[in-house]
C-alpha cells in the first residue's frame, strides 16, 4: 500500500489528451468502532474497541467516442484490513440489497474465496460504466451512472434508489446504478428528466422508473417528480429559494406501498416524509445550516423499532432513520486558509437521543487532503430482555444510543 500512494503521489494531477482523459483518488480511512453493550452477537455483553482500514483506489476515464457521444468508466478497488469480530456480523452493511438498482454486477468480494472469514480482504466496484449521447434537443445517458434527487441538506425524502446513511464515512460519490436517462432542457433553467433503472436479472419487481419536471418561477426553483420503485410509488416535490439572504428548502414525498404490484396497495404500510430547512454564510466565514425531517415510517417508541425493519420503508424505500422527527443542525469554519472545522448533528426528538458528527480537514498540499473526526451516539443504550440465557435479547432504548461511536483518520489524493 505504501508503494500505492507513493507512485500515485509520482502522477501528473490527470492524464489528458484530445479524446480522452483519466483522473482518480486513492483514499484511506483508518477507524475506531466502539459499540454499545449488548449491540454485538455474541455471548460477550460489552465487545470493546474494534478497528478497521479502509483503501479505495479509484480510476475514473472519460473518452470521446465522436463529437456527441462520450464513455464514461470508474473502478474502485477496496482492500479492507478489519477485525475478525467485524467479518461476522452484518452491522456495518447498511444495504443489504449490496449496490442496489443493478441488474448485472462483478462479484463484489475479490478475495477471500467463498465467504472466508478473513481479516483481510479485497473487494471491488465498476461505479460507473455508461454512454453519454448528446441530441439537438434531448441528452441521453445508457449504462451505470448516477442518480440522486432533493435539495435537503441531511435527509432527501425523493431520494431512493442509492442514499448514504448518515454515518456513511466516504460520500463523494453517489453509487453507481443502471439506468437509461434522457434530459430535455425547457425553457431557462427548466428540464424534464425521465428514465428507467434495471434491478437485479432486469425484472420490474427490482427495478425502478422516474419522470421528473424541473421550472423556475419567482426566483424559486421548483420540481414535482413520480417515482416508481420495486412496485412502489412514490410522488415527491422540491422547492429551494433564497428568503432574506438564506437559503430555504422543503422537500417531501409520499410513497403508495404495493401500488405498482398484483397485491394493490397497502394503505397501512404508505408513508409521508418531508424535509425543511435554512442554510446561510456569514461573513467570518462561518456557514451554518438547521433541518428538520418528518418521517410517517418510524415511531416515538424505542420498542417499536426492530418491528419496523420489515416494512415497506425500510425493506424496500432506503429508510434508515427510525424515529418519526429530527432535527439537525450543522456549521463549518475556516479556521486558517488550509485548515476547516466541521460540527453537525442529528437529533430524534422523540427519544431522545443524537448523533453528532465533528470533524477537521487539513488541507496539506494541492489535491492532498488528512482529515479527522467521528460520529459519536449520545442516548441511552440496549435494554436485556429474560429470555435466553445464553444470549439475552435486547431492545433499544433510543436510536443513536444504540449506533455506537465511531472515530477515524482519513487521507486523501486526487490525481
Amino acid at each position: 500500500m505504501i508503494i500505492m500512494i507513493i507512485m500515485l503521489i509520482g502522477c501528473p494531477p490527470i492524464l489528458k489528451g484530445d479524446w480522452y482523459s483519466i483522473g482518480g483518488y486513492y483514499k484511506n480511512f483508518s477507524t475506531v468502532l466502539d459499540f454499545p453493550e449488548h449491540s454485538f452477537p455474541g455471548p460477550d455483553p460489552d465487545p470493546g474497541l474494534m478497528g478497521m482500514v479502509t483503501n479505495r483506489l479509484r480510476l475514473a476515464t472519460r473518452f470521446e467516442i465522436s463529437e456527441k457521444v462520450d464513455f464514461h468508466c470508474s473502478y474502485n478497488l477496496i482492500p479492507v484490513i478489519l477485525d475478525k469480530q467485524l467479518d461476522r456480523t452484518a452491522l456495518l452493511d447498511f444495504n443489504p440489497r449490496g449496490y442496489g438498482y443493478r441488474a448485472l454486477d462483478l462479484e463484489r468480494e475479490l478475495y477471500p474465496d467463498d465467504d472466508e472469514e478473513s481479516s483481510f480482504k479485497i473487494n471491488q466496484n465498476l461505479d460507473r460504466a455508461y454512454l453519454s449521447l448528446s441530441f439537438p434537443k434531448f441528452d441521453l445517458y445508457f449504462g451505470r451512472q448516477a442518480i440522486a434527487w432533493g435539495s435537503a441538506h441531511v435527509i432527501n425524502p425523493t431520494d431512493v434508489l442509492a442514499p448514504f446513511p448518515y454515518n456513511e464515512l466516504d460520500i463523494e460519490n453517489r453509487i453507481g446504478v443502471d439506468a437509461l436517462r434522457i434530459r430535455y432542457p425547457l425553457g431557462f433553467m427548466g428540464e424534464l428528466d425521465l428514465g428507467y433503472v434495471f434491478g437485479d436479472d432486469f425484472k420490474f419487481e427490482n427495478s425502478a422508473f422516474f419522470l421528473r419536471g424541473k421550472t423556475y418561477i419567482e426566483r424559486t426553483d421548483i420540481s414535482g417528480m413520480v417515482i416508481g420503485f420495486r412496485e412502489n410509488l412514490l410522488l415527491g416535490f422540491d422547492l429551494t429559494r433564497y428568503i432574506g439572504g438564506a437559503g430555504f428548502w422543503v422537500e417531501g414525498a409520499y410513497v403508495f406501498s404495493g401500488a405498482l404490484s398484483h397485491d394493490g396497495f397497502d394503505e397501512d404500510e404508505s408513508y409521508f416524509r418531508g424535509s425543511v430547512g435554512l442554510d446561510y454564510s456569514f461573513r467570518s466565514g462561518t456557514y451554518s445550516f438547521i433541518e428538520y425531517h418528518y418521517n410517517q415510517a418510524g415511531s416515538n417508541d424505542p420498542d417499536d423499532y426492530y418491528s419496523l425493519l420489515n416494512q415497506t420503508a425500510y425493506s424496500e424505500g432506503s429508510v434508515y432513520f427510525l424515529g418519526e422527527h429530527y432535527l439537525a443542525p450543522g456549521f463549518s469554519y475556516q479556521i486558517t486558509p488550509l485548515i476547516t472545522g466541521y460540527a453537525e448533528a442529528i437529533i430524534n426528538l422523540g427519544d431522545p437521543s443524537l448523533l453528532a458528527a465533528p470533524s477537521v480537514e487539513y488541507n496539506i498540499e494541492e489535491n492532498i487532503y488528512l482529515s479527522a473526526g467521528g460520529f459519536i451516539g449520545i442516548g441511552e443504550g440496549f435494554r436485556e430482555r429474560e429470555a435466553i440465557p445464553i444470549v439475552p435479547p435486547v431492545v433499544p432504548q433510543s436510536e443513536f444510543g444504540s449506533y455506537g461511536d465511531i472515530y477515524f483518520v482519513s487521507f486523501k489524493i486526487y490525481y
